[in-house]
């Protein structure tokens, strides 16, 4: 295991309560990106602990050239800022720790990566976790890693995205636009300048006095007039392949 971070204090504190864990067999530490790259190169490391803003290279740079490695390790992110969340979430985090770090904090993050290391390695497998990728969400004061199967619809609040799944929303710091782009081909489709739908998961599309609407959970949300063409036409070849099948 090895614990990346500029700031000694922040390391050291991070180091002691990682090496008080019964499940840290050994832990190296690094300042840098470019020691945290000796270690690696030196010996086998499966989880990385890792600052953002770090001088030279940071560490979401970091954790791009550690996904190009033929076994990349488990990646936690450690970091005082919400902002680097979305970014995380592309980079296929296991976990997403705000500081202060507390034990029990690392304690589930821990657990997360034993998790993630147990799962089998077949080839469908993985799959399924690439088409699913998980996004870092505040939850009581604990960053939870939500699945992007369980986000319903996307409203936009500002700089800042609600998710709203089944039973509950979440705010995070991502544009709408950016969702919009990057989830277009897991079938999420913009409706309106303020929200972003799971395609499969509308229930009805329906006029009213101001204009179209659709349904989802039976939630009625907006749907702009130069998105409702586009919207239509999604909705009827998304028919016509589920009767082909």
């Amino acid at each position: 295991m090895l614990a990346v971070d500029d700031e000694p204090p922040a390391l050291d504190e991070l180091a002691y309560h990682l090496r008080a864990d019964p499940r840290v067999a050994r832990l190296h530490t690094a300042g840098d990106a470019t020691e945290a790259l000796r270690v690696l190169r030196d010996d086998d490391v499966d989880v990385v602990f890792l600052d953002i803003r770090m001088p030279g290279l940071d560490g979401m740079e970091l954790a791009r050239v550690l996904r190009r490695f033929a076994r990349p390790p488990a990646i936690v992110f450690v970091t005082a800022y919400d902002d680097g969340a979305a970014d995380a979430f592309d980079m296929g985090a296991t976990d997403y720790v705000r500081k202060p770090v507390r034990a029990e904090r690392l304690a589930e993050a821990l657990r997360r990566v034993v998790g993630s290391r147990v799962v089998p390695t077949h080839p469908a497998a993985l799959a399924r976790a690439e088409e699913d990728p998980t996004i870092p969400v505040e939850l009581a004061g604990t960053t939870r890693m939500l699945p992007r199967s369980a986000v319903r619809w996307v409203e936009a609040q500002g700089d800042y995205a609600r998710l709203h799944t089944a039973d509950r929303s979440h705010l995070v710091r991502v544009s709408l636009a950016t969702l919009a782009e990057r989830w277009a081909d897991a079938g999420f489709v913009r409706i309106h300048r303020s929200y972003l739908v799971q395609l499969r998961l509308i229930a009805e599309l329906r006029l009213v006095n101001s204009g179209y609407v659709v349904v989802i959970d039976g939630t009625e949300l907006p749907v702009s007039r130069r998105h409702t063409r586009e919207l239509k036409d999604k909705l009827v070849r998304a028919a016509k392949q589920e009767w082909s099948r």
